[in-house]
Protein backbone atom coordinates (compact mmCIF):
# COMPACT_ATOMS: atom_id res chain seq x y z
CA UNK A 1 0.00 0.00 0.00
CA UNK A 2 1.37 3.62 -0.89
CA UNK A 3 1.10 5.81 1.30
CA UNK A 4 -0.31 9.41 0.45
CA UNK A 5 0.43 12.89 1.95
CA UNK A 6 -1.34 13.56 5.02
CA UNK A 7 -3.86 16.31 5.33
CA UNK A 8 -1.21 18.95 6.21
CA UNK A 9 0.91 17.97 2.57
CA UNK A 10 4.06 15.99 4.29
CA UNK A 11 5.13 12.73 3.22
CA UNK A 12 3.46 9.91 4.97
CA UNK A 13 5.26 6.44 5.65
CA UNK A 14 4.32 3.17 7.35
CA UNK A 15 8.18 3.00 8.80
CA UNK A 16 10.38 6.10 9.63
CA UNK A 17 13.93 5.21 10.69
CA UNK A 18 16.02 7.46 12.56
CA UNK A 19 19.98 6.52 11.98
CA UNK A 20 21.75 4.56 9.36
CA UNK A 21 24.28 2.27 11.27
CA UNK A 22 24.26 -1.42 10.94
CA UNK A 23 20.73 -2.08 12.84
CA UNK A 24 18.51 0.39 10.66
CA UNK A 25 20.58 -0.24 7.74
CA UNK A 26 19.82 -3.96 7.52
CA UNK A 27 16.01 -3.01 8.00
CA UNK A 28 15.72 -0.81 5.47
CA UNK A 29 17.58 -3.76 3.47
CA UNK A 30 15.02 -6.26 4.49
CA UNK A 31 12.34 -3.28 3.61
CA UNK A 32 13.49 -2.39 0.10
CA UNK A 33 11.24 -2.64 -2.78
CA UNK A 34 8.10 -3.49 0.23
CA UNK A 35 5.16 -1.54 -1.18
CA UNK A 36 3.62 -2.38 1.98
CA UNK A 37 5.86 -0.83 4.05
CA UNK A 38 6.98 2.25 2.55
CA UNK A 39 10.09 3.42 4.54
CA UNK A 40 12.87 6.46 4.86
CA UNK A 41 15.38 6.49 6.90
CA UNK A 42 17.46 9.45 7.92
CA UNK A 43 20.96 9.88 9.11
CA UNK A 44 22.87 13.22 10.05
CA UNK A 45 26.12 12.47 8.76
CA UNK A 46 27.12 13.41 5.43
CA UNK A 47 27.81 10.02 4.36
CA UNK A 48 27.64 6.36 5.79
CA UNK A 49 30.85 5.38 8.32
CA UNK A 50 31.02 2.89 10.69
CA UNK A 51 34.41 2.91 13.28
CA UNK A 52 36.23 4.56 10.39
CA UNK A 53 38.81 5.60 12.99
CA UNK A 54 39.74 2.43 13.89
CA UNK A 55 39.60 0.82 10.57
CA UNK A 56 43.12 -0.37 11.20
CA UNK A 57 45.19 -2.34 8.32
CA UNK A 58 44.97 -6.25 9.17
CA UNK A 59 41.93 -6.07 11.88
CA UNK A 60 39.07 -8.63 11.04
CA UNK A 61 35.42 -9.26 12.09
CA UNK A 62 34.99 -11.75 14.91
CA UNK A 63 31.88 -13.29 13.26
CA UNK A 64 30.63 -14.66 10.28
CA UNK A 65 30.33 -13.62 6.20
CA UNK A 66 26.28 -14.64 7.04
CA UNK A 67 25.76 -13.02 9.93
CA UNK A 68 25.82 -9.47 7.72
CA UNK A 69 22.88 -7.32 7.04
CA UNK A 70 19.82 -9.55 5.75
CA UNK A 71 21.29 -13.56 5.29
CA UNK A 72 19.99 -15.09 8.61
CA UNK A 73 16.74 -13.73 7.89
CA UNK A 74 16.90 -13.54 4.16
CA UNK A 75 19.26 -15.72 2.43
CA UNK A 76 17.92 -14.26 -1.10
CA UNK A 77 17.72 -10.76 -0.48
CA UNK A 78 19.91 -8.78 -2.73
CA UNK A 79 21.73 -6.73 0.38
CA UNK A 80 24.01 -9.79 1.48
CA UNK A 81 27.58 -9.77 1.38
CA UNK A 82 27.91 -12.27 -1.35
CA UNK A 83 25.87 -10.14 -3.34
CA UNK A 84 27.80 -7.40 -2.64
CA UNK A 85 31.07 -9.35 -3.77
CA UNK A 86 29.37 -10.42 -7.13
CA UNK A 87 27.98 -6.93 -7.94
CA UNK A 88 31.57 -6.12 -7.56
CA UNK A 89 32.81 -8.39 -9.40
CA UNK A 90 34.87 -9.98 -7.13
CA UNK A 91 33.58 -13.05 -6.11
CA UNK A 92 36.38 -15.32 -6.80
CA UNK A 93 38.86 -13.30 -6.07
CA UNK A 94 37.39 -13.23 -2.11
CA UNK A 95 37.28 -17.32 -2.40
CA UNK A 96 40.72 -17.57 -3.37
CA UNK A 97 41.93 -15.08 -0.67
CA UNK A 98 40.92 -17.81 1.90
CA UNK A 99 40.41 -15.31 4.63
CA UNK A 100 40.30 -16.65 8.32
CA UNK A 101 37.72 -13.62 8.44
CA UNK A 102 36.28 -11.28 6.97
CA UNK A 103 38.71 -7.73 6.92
CA UNK A 104 36.73 -5.08 8.89
CA UNK A 105 37.65 -2.65 6.38
CA UNK A 106 36.08 -4.81 3.38
CA UNK A 107 32.85 -5.36 5.62
CA UNK A 108 32.49 -1.62 6.22
CA UNK A 109 32.67 -0.94 2.51
CA UNK A 110 30.00 -3.40 2.11
CA UNK A 111 27.79 -1.58 4.41
CA UNK A 112 28.70 1.63 2.65
CA UNK A 113 27.70 -0.35 -0.79
CA UNK A 114 24.35 -1.32 0.89
CA UNK A 115 23.44 2.17 2.12
CA UNK A 116 24.49 3.82 -1.36
CA UNK A 117 22.26 1.26 -3.36
CA UNK A 118 19.50 1.82 -1.19
CA UNK A 119 16.66 4.98 -2.42
CA UNK A 120 14.74 5.15 1.10
CA UNK A 121 18.25 5.84 2.82
CA UNK A 122 18.83 9.54 2.85
CA UNK A 123 22.27 11.11 4.42
CA UNK A 124 22.77 14.52 5.33
CA UNK A 125 19.66 15.27 7.56
CA UNK A 126 19.53 15.45 11.20
CA UNK A 127 16.19 14.20 13.29
CA UNK A 128 15.05 17.07 15.16
CA UNK A 129 12.30 15.84 17.08
CA UNK A 130 9.42 13.67 17.25
CA UNK A 131 5.78 14.85 18.33
CA UNK A 132 2.77 12.45 18.41
CA UNK A 133 -0.87 13.24 17.49
CA UNK A 134 -2.39 10.47 15.85
CA UNK A 135 0.56 9.49 14.00
CA UNK A 136 4.00 10.66 14.51
CA UNK A 137 5.05 14.20 13.28
CA UNK A 138 9.54 13.86 12.76
CA UNK A 139 10.53 17.27 11.71
CA UNK A 140 13.94 17.46 10.79
CA UNK A 141 16.74 19.99 9.27
CA UNK A 142 15.07 19.83 6.07
CA UNK A 143 11.45 19.20 6.17
CA UNK A 144 8.30 17.49 8.35
CA UNK A 145 7.82 14.07 7.64
CA UNK A 146 5.11 11.53 9.62
CA UNK A 147 4.93 7.95 10.20
CA UNK A 148 3.02 5.31 11.69
CA UNK A 149 5.96 3.69 13.57
CA UNK A 150 9.57 5.73 14.05
CA UNK A 151 12.35 2.80 14.01
CA UNK A 152 15.44 4.53 16.38
CA UNK A 153 18.96 3.11 15.34
CA UNK A 154 20.87 5.60 16.41
CA UNK A 155 24.05 3.88 17.46
CA UNK A 156 26.37 4.08 20.15
CA UNK A 157 28.70 6.93 21.69
CA UNK A 158 32.23 6.64 22.96
CA UNK A 159 32.43 6.15 26.00
CA UNK A 160 35.63 7.37 28.88
CA UNK A 161 34.86 7.56 32.47
CA UNK A 162 33.16 11.19 33.89
CA UNK A 163 36.69 12.07 35.56
CA UNK A 164 38.78 12.96 32.43
CA UNK A 165 35.96 14.03 29.93
CA UNK A 166 36.84 17.67 30.21
CA UNK A 167 40.67 16.59 29.52
CA UNK A 168 40.13 14.81 26.28
CA UNK A 169 42.01 16.83 23.50
CA UNK A 170 44.83 15.50 21.01
CA UNK A 171 47.01 14.17 23.77
CA UNK A 172 44.41 12.38 25.05
CA UNK A 173 41.54 10.73 23.34
CA UNK A 174 39.41 7.34 22.28
CA UNK A 175 40.43 4.56 20.27
CA UNK A 176 37.40 5.89 17.84
CA UNK A 177 39.24 8.38 17.16
CA UNK A 178 42.80 6.41 16.72
CA UNK A 179 44.09 6.92 12.96
CA UNK A 180 43.06 10.37 13.38
CA UNK A 181 44.51 11.30 16.19
CA UNK A 182 47.68 8.80 16.91
CA UNK A 183 50.09 10.75 14.82
CA UNK A 184 53.87 11.53 15.67
CA UNK A 185 54.18 8.97 18.57
CA UNK A 186 57.81 8.09 17.76
CA UNK A 187 59.57 8.13 21.26
CA UNK A 188 56.90 9.29 23.40
CA UNK A 189 55.04 7.11 26.10
CA UNK A 190 51.65 6.00 25.61
CA UNK A 191 49.16 4.44 27.62
CA UNK A 192 46.45 2.62 26.56
CA UNK A 193 43.57 1.80 28.68
CA UNK A 194 41.22 -0.78 28.04
CA UNK A 195 41.62 -4.92 27.79
CA UNK A 196 38.98 -5.92 25.03
CA UNK A 197 39.62 -5.90 21.43
CA UNK A 198 39.88 -2.37 20.61
CA UNK A 199 42.86 -2.37 23.10
CA UNK A 200 44.51 -5.01 21.40
CA UNK A 201 44.27 -3.69 18.22
CA UNK A 202 45.22 -0.30 19.38
CA UNK A 203 48.43 -1.60 21.45
CA UNK A 204 49.47 -3.81 18.68
CA UNK A 205 49.25 -1.09 16.00
CA UNK A 206 51.89 1.05 18.22
CA UNK A 207 54.39 -1.71 19.16
CA UNK A 208 54.20 -2.76 15.13
CA UNK A 209 55.09 0.90 14.14
CA UNK A 210 58.45 1.18 12.10
CA UNK A 211 61.59 2.98 12.85
CA UNK A 212 61.65 6.55 14.51
CA UNK A 213 57.46 5.78 14.10
CA UNK A 214 58.09 3.53 17.47
CA UNK A 215 56.93 5.01 20.59
CA UNK A 216 59.37 4.54 23.55
CA UNK A 217 57.01 2.85 25.63
CA UNK A 218 53.67 1.30 25.85
CA UNK A 219 51.96 0.70 28.46
CA UNK A 220 48.28 -1.67 28.25
CA UNK A 221 46.65 -1.20 31.32
CA UNK A 222 43.31 -3.22 31.77
CA UNK A 223 40.72 -4.12 34.78
CA UNK A 224 40.75 -7.82 33.49
CA UNK A 225 42.38 -10.61 35.34
CA UNK A 226 44.43 -10.33 32.18
CA UNK A 227 44.11 -10.43 28.79
CA UNK A 228 41.32 -12.86 27.68
CA UNK A 229 40.36 -14.51 24.30
CA UNK A 230 37.25 -14.18 22.90
CA UNK A 231 34.85 -17.34 23.78
CA UNK A 232 34.29 -18.34 20.41
CA UNK A 233 33.16 -22.18 21.38
CA UNK A 234 30.18 -23.97 19.74
CA UNK A 235 28.00 -24.15 22.67
CA UNK A 236 29.17 -20.71 23.81
CA UNK A 237 27.57 -19.10 20.19
CA UNK A 238 23.98 -20.29 21.31
CA UNK A 239 23.57 -17.61 23.33
CA UNK A 240 23.64 -15.56 20.01
CA UNK A 241 21.12 -17.52 18.73
CA UNK A 242 17.12 -16.24 18.51
CA UNK A 243 16.18 -19.13 20.55
CA UNK A 244 18.54 -18.12 23.59
CA UNK A 245 17.60 -14.26 22.80
CA UNK A 246 13.99 -15.16 23.14
CA UNK A 247 14.28 -17.37 26.42
CA UNK A 248 17.02 -13.78 27.79
CA UNK A 249 14.32 -11.83 27.35
CA UNK A 250 11.62 -13.67 29.64
CA UNK A 251 14.19 -13.74 32.59
CA UNK A 252 14.19 -11.52 35.92
CA UNK A 253 16.43 -8.38 35.28
CA UNK A 254 18.68 -9.74 37.99
CA UNK A 255 19.47 -12.75 36.00
CA UNK A 256 19.79 -10.91 33.03
CA UNK A 257 22.39 -8.82 34.72
CA UNK A 258 24.27 -11.85 36.13
CA UNK A 259 24.11 -13.12 33.09
CA UNK A 260 25.36 -10.05 31.28
CA UNK A 261 28.34 -9.87 33.68
CA UNK A 262 29.35 -13.61 33.63
CA UNK A 263 29.89 -13.79 29.89
CA UNK A 264 30.72 -10.94 28.30
CA UNK A 265 34.16 -12.63 27.04
CA UNK A 266 31.72 -14.27 24.51
CA UNK A 267 31.23 -11.08 22.63
CA UNK A 268 34.12 -8.54 23.95
CA UNK A 269 36.86 -11.06 24.53
CA UNK A 270 40.32 -10.59 22.34
CA UNK A 271 40.90 -12.59 18.90
CA UNK A 272 43.36 -15.20 19.80
CA UNK A 273 45.35 -14.53 16.62
CA UNK A 274 45.68 -11.09 17.88
CA UNK A 275 46.78 -11.90 21.19
CA UNK A 276 49.36 -14.45 19.56
CA UNK A 277 50.75 -11.58 17.62
CA UNK A 278 51.16 -9.53 20.51
CA UNK A 279 53.10 -11.78 22.37
CA UNK A 280 55.14 -12.31 19.27
CA UNK A 281 56.00 -9.44 19.12
CA UNK A 282 56.62 -8.90 22.87
CA UNK A 283 58.96 -11.04 22.16
CA UNK A 284 60.82 -10.06 19.39
CA UNK A 285 61.53 -6.66 20.70
CA UNK A 286 62.49 -8.21 24.01
CA UNK A 287 64.29 -11.02 23.12
CA UNK A 288 65.87 -10.09 19.31
CA UNK A 289 65.95 -6.16 19.38
CA UNK A 290 66.47 -5.66 22.49
CA UNK A 291 63.93 -3.07 22.84
CA UNK A 292 63.60 -4.42 27.01
CA UNK A 293 61.84 -1.30 27.71
CA UNK A 294 58.86 -0.74 25.29
CA UNK A 295 55.95 -3.18 26.18
CA UNK A 296 54.85 -2.86 29.56
CA UNK A 297 51.47 -5.22 29.98
CA UNK A 298 49.49 -4.45 33.83
CA UNK A 299 46.39 -6.28 33.44
CA UNK A 300 43.95 -6.46 37.07
CA UNK A 301 44.12 -2.57 37.22
CA UNK A 302 41.55 -0.15 37.73
CA UNK A 303 42.22 3.01 36.44
CA UNK A 304 41.28 5.71 39.49
CA UNK A 305 42.72 9.18 37.97
CA UNK A 306 44.29 10.75 35.21
CA UNK A 307 46.13 14.13 36.11
CA UNK A 308 48.93 16.39 34.72
CA UNK A 309 52.29 15.76 34.72
CA UNK A 310 54.76 17.19 36.43
CA UNK A 311 57.03 17.98 33.78
CA UNK A 312 54.17 17.68 31.27
CA UNK A 313 52.33 14.88 29.23
CA UNK A 314 49.95 12.81 32.06
CA UNK A 315 50.07 11.16 34.80
CA UNK A 316 47.56 8.12 34.90
CA UNK A 317 46.88 6.59 38.63
CA UNK A 318 45.87 2.64 38.59
CA UNK A 319 44.57 0.93 41.79
CA UNK A 320 45.57 -3.15 41.36
CA UNK A 321 42.43 -5.04 42.19
CA UNK A 322 44.37 -7.41 44.72
CA UNK A 323 46.25 -4.84 46.15
CA UNK A 324 43.86 -1.89 46.90
CA UNK A 325 46.00 -0.05 49.27
CA UNK A 326 48.56 0.73 46.62
CA UNK A 327 48.52 3.60 43.46
CA UNK A 328 50.51 2.75 40.65
CA UNK A 329 51.45 5.98 38.70
CA UNK A 330 52.03 5.50 34.88
CA UNK A 331 53.97 8.60 33.16
CA UNK A 332 52.64 9.24 29.52
CA UNK A 333 52.63 11.86 26.67
CA UNK A 334 49.39 10.47 25.36
CA UNK A 335 46.59 8.39 27.02
CA UNK A 336 44.28 6.23 24.80
CA UNK A 337 40.86 5.02 25.92
CA UNK A 338 39.72 2.30 24.60
CA UNK A 339 36.83 1.54 27.29
CA UNK A 340 34.14 0.97 24.63
CA UNK A 341 30.56 2.54 23.91
CA UNK A 342 26.78 3.33 25.11
CA UNK A 343 23.82 3.87 23.34
CA UNK A 344 23.43 7.49 21.92
CA UNK A 345 21.03 10.06 23.69
CA UNK A 346 18.01 10.08 21.80
CA UNK A 347 17.28 13.49 22.51
CA UNK A 348 14.82 14.04 19.73
CA UNK A 349 12.26 11.64 21.61
CA UNK A 350 11.81 14.22 24.24
CA UNK A 351 8.45 15.45 23.23
CA UNK A 352 6.57 12.21 24.28
CA UNK A 353 9.77 10.88 26.31
CA UNK A 354 7.35 11.13 29.08
CA UNK A 355 4.92 8.62 27.01
CA UNK A 356 7.68 5.99 26.86
CA UNK A 357 8.09 3.09 29.28
CA UNK A 358 11.35 2.78 30.63
CA UNK A 359 13.42 -0.34 32.36
CA UNK A 360 16.25 1.44 34.36
CA UNK A 361 18.46 2.81 31.92
CA UNK A 362 16.73 2.00 29.06
CA UNK A 363 13.42 2.42 27.16
CA UNK A 364 11.47 -0.43 28.05
CA UNK A 365 10.53 -3.25 24.70
CA UNK A 366 8.05 -5.56 23.90
CA UNK A 367 9.38 -9.42 22.30
CA UNK A 368 9.17 -7.37 19.07
CA UNK A 369 11.58 -4.28 19.93
CA UNK A 370 8.15 -1.74 19.88
CA UNK A 371 8.61 0.35 23.41
CA UNK A 372 5.86 0.10 26.00
CA UNK A 373 3.91 3.01 25.95
CA UNK A 374 0.48 4.95 26.71
CA UNK A 375 -0.26 5.46 22.85
CA UNK A 376 -2.28 2.92 20.07
CA UNK A 377 -0.91 -0.35 19.80
CA UNK A 378 -0.76 0.38 15.94
CA UNK A 379 1.71 3.04 16.12
CA UNK A 380 4.79 2.29 18.13
CA UNK A 381 8.84 3.35 18.35
CA UNK A 382 10.79 0.35 18.39
CA UNK A 383 14.94 1.00 19.43
CA UNK A 384 17.92 -1.42 17.86
CA UNK A 385 21.08 -1.74 19.56
CA UNK A 386 20.03 0.52 22.84
CA UNK A 387 18.95 -3.18 25.34
CA UNK A 388 21.47 -4.76 26.30
CA UNK A 389 19.91 -5.18 29.45
CA UNK A 390 16.94 -6.52 28.11
CA UNK A 391 18.14 -8.67 25.13
CA UNK A 392 21.80 -9.92 26.77
CA UNK A 393 24.64 -9.68 24.90
CA UNK A 394 23.98 -10.11 21.30
CA UNK A 395 22.41 -6.53 21.42
CA UNK A 396 24.90 -4.48 20.62
CA UNK A 397 26.30 -7.21 18.10
CA UNK A 398 26.17 -8.55 14.90
CA UNK A 399 25.42 -11.79 15.08
CA UNK A 400 21.34 -11.28 15.42
CA UNK A 401 21.14 -7.71 13.62
CA UNK A 402 19.39 -9.38 10.77
CA UNK A 403 17.18 -11.52 12.98
CA UNK A 404 16.13 -8.25 15.03
CA UNK A 405 15.18 -6.51 12.15
CA UNK A 406 13.03 -9.19 10.34
CA UNK A 407 10.88 -9.12 13.65
CA UNK A 408 10.45 -5.50 13.44
CA UNK A 409 9.80 -5.81 9.87
CA UNK A 410 6.86 -8.49 10.70
CA UNK A 411 5.44 -6.28 12.98
CA UNK A 412 5.25 -3.32 10.50
CA UNK A 413 3.46 -5.75 7.90
CA UNK A 414 1.56 -7.57 10.46
CA UNK A 415 2.69 -11.03 9.14
CA UNK A 416 5.24 -13.26 10.77
CA UNK A 417 8.46 -14.95 9.32
CA UNK A 418 9.62 -18.80 9.86
CA UNK A 419 11.86 -19.35 12.69
CA UNK A 420 14.94 -21.25 12.16
CA UNK A 421 15.08 -24.33 14.25
CA UNK A 422 15.79 -23.78 18.06
CA UNK A 423 19.25 -24.79 20.11
CA UNK A 424 20.49 -28.28 21.17
CA UNK A 425 20.49 -27.00 24.28
CA UNK A 426 17.28 -26.74 26.27
CA UNK A 427 17.28 -22.96 27.82
CA UNK A 428 13.85 -23.58 30.11
CA UNK A 429 13.41 -25.73 32.74
CA UNK A 430 10.77 -28.07 32.16
CA UNK A 431 8.19 -28.87 35.16
CA UNK A 432 8.59 -32.76 36.60
CA UNK A 433 5.96 -34.91 35.30
CA UNK A 434 3.56 -34.94 38.76
CA UNK A 435 1.81 -38.48 39.32
CA UNK A 436 -1.60 -38.49 38.82
CA UNK A 437 -3.94 -38.62 41.63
Amino acid sequence: MVHEPTRSGAEHYRCLGVGVGPANLSLASLLHNRPDVTSLFLDRKESFSWHDGQQLPGNTLQVSLFKDLVTLADPRNPFSFLSYLHDNGRLYHFLNAQFDAVPRVEYRNYLAWASRCNKNIVFGEAVKEVTFDGVFTVRTDRRTVTADNVVVGVGSRPWVPGHVRDKMGPTQFHANEYLESARDLGGKRVVVIGGGQSGAEVFLDLINQPGDKLPRRVSWVSRRGNYFPIDDSPFTNDYYMPCYADYFFDLSREARHTFNERNVLSSDGISESTLKEIYQRAYVHRFVENNVDLVGLYPNREVTEVSNGVYGGWQVASRHNDHPESTEVFEADVVIWATGFRPTRMDFLDPIADRLERDGDELRIDEDYAVYWDGPDDRRVFVQNAARGQRGLADPNLSLNAWRSQRIADRLAMVSSNEQLPSFIEWSSKPRAGRTP
